[in-house]
């Protein structure tokens, strides 16, 4: 695995980019935020390890630029900031995962295999959860070895939640996927349509949660919880 961390903490740097090169894995490291979208276009990079609290351009500009640019790789962001608005901005700008500091080597091992897993996945056009299957070239869901019988909303809404497992997914982003709906759409019909596909998937050991107040998450049941 190829790598690039930005960290402006010369001492976290040396540490986290230790930790990671103990399992065999590149690791080339930025102290700003400038360089890197040169870096991402010269260099095959797997996943890119991102600190919001940089010099000059700061992380959140950061990850604006990659994902403008088009580098569609996994982006773990690295930071102290802990609200919700924070991690909620940073998963919105482009994020795939974002960890706070301190953090312990383990978890940021984890969560880098996690996310270049997930992403292998999406390349080969199959997403797995637990034991929920979605087949993105031919629409189809499977609970272990079963198939799984969805209208049209639901598998696109399934796609789109799997697609960003472990993420916080607004439902105004479900809204507008939807055909037919839009942002005058009630609360109790999203609701009620979430609730039909909870009830089909939750037997695949995934957890299709409300998070109240901005929307709706879906994870694996033996998945730690999320910071």
């Amino acid at each position: 695995m190829h790598i690039l961390l930005v960290e402006d903490d010369t001492d976290l740097a040396d540490s986290i980019a230790a930790a990671l090169r103990s399992q065999g894995w590149r690791v080339d490291v930025s102290d700003r935020g400038e360089p890197v979208q040169r870096s991402l276009t010269q260099d095959s990079y797997d996943i890119l390890l991102l600190d919001l609290g940089l010099p000059g351009i700061d992380g959140m500009e950061t990850l604006r630029r990659a994902r403008d640019s088009g580098w569609l790789e996994p982006i773990l962001v690295l930071t102290a900031r802990d609200s919700v608005d924070d991690r909620v901005a940073g998963l919105e700008t482009g994020a795939d995962d974002y960890l706070c500091k301190p953090f312990a080597p383990a978890e940021l091992l984890a969560r880098v295999r996690a996310l270049v897993r997930r992403h292998e996945h999406r390349q080969a056009g199959v997403y797995r959860l637990g034991d929920l299957r979605f087949d993105t070239h031919g629409q189809r869901a499977w609970l272990g070895e079963r198939p799984l019988s969805l209208t049209a909303r639901e598998s696109i809404v399934l796609q789109y939640l799997m697609a960003r497992s472990g993420e916080v997914v607004a439902r105004e982003q479900l809204n507008t996927l939807v055909p037919g709906w839009g942002p005058g759409v009630s609360d109790n019909a999203l609701e009620l349509l979430m609730s039909r596909l909870r009830a089909k998937i939750e037997p695949a050991s995934v957890l299709l949660r409300t998070v109240r107040g901005l929307g709706y998450m879906l994870e694996a049941q033996d998945e730690p919880p999320r910071r």
